[in-house]
């Protein structure tokens, strides 16, 4: 049965901003109280874990397992670590993030295994509209981030919302990575593009 623009839009209004979000619909993140004590709640668990000392690892290892959607075994996530929304990020095993690292996770941000995540990188779910309007009050929207097995991502680079990056590849530092990237390459640049396929 074809659902018509009205009927789809009473479907929209039926959702909450939480629920917006998570379907990849535009959204309000700046005033919702739902999303704004979630945000607040995550912000402390990053002052909160960016706050122990580098020998806390213990600590540290029980912070990240009790308050992300998933992990391995086997993890470090260097500090400082920033991230708006701890529940919607899992991370796989042998995960190794070093200092300055970024989540936005309006939406789902997945690592699979043996990912390694260079310095000062950021991962974005989220973005904000063209529309001057739409952008000007407070509307986001935000679409899942998969990175997959065996991922290696080098210094400075940032993953924009929806991008999914293959098994096994290497993205270059200081790429800024906007499409899907293939499993099995090295890629790089601005914007990030395949330069060549790697040996599976």
């Amino acid at each position: 049965m074809k659902i018509s623009a009205s009927e789809h839009r009473m479907e929209e209004i039926a959702l909450t901003e939480k629920e917006k979000a998570e379907a990849g619909l535009l959204y309000d993140a700046n005033s919702d109280p739902q999303i704004v004590r979630d945000r607040l709640i995550s912000q402390e668990l990053s002052y909160d874990y960016n706050m122990l000392r580098p020998s806390q690892i213990k600590e540290r290892e029980e912070m990240i397992r009790k308050h992300l959607a998933k992990t391995g075994k086997t993890f470090l996530i260097e500090q400082p670590f920033r991230c708006d929304f701890w529940y919607r990020v899992s991370i796989g095993e042998n995960f190794y993030s070093n200092y300055n690292l970024v989540i936005l996770a309006g939406n789902n941000v997945t690592f699979g295994d043996n990912v390694l995540i260079g310095p000062d990188c950021g991962i974005y779910a989220a973005g904000h509209p063209l529309d001057v309007e739409q952008r000007n009050a407070g509307l986001e929207y935000a679409q899942p981030i998969h990175i997959g097995n065996n991922v290696w991502i080098g210094g400075g680079v940032k993953i924009m919302s929806g991008v999914t990056i293959g098994d096994n590849t290497v993205i270059a530092a200081g790429s800024v990575v906007t499409k899907d990237i293939p499993s099995n390459v090295l890629a790089g640049g601005v914007p990030c593009r395949v330069i060549r396929k790697l040996d599976a």
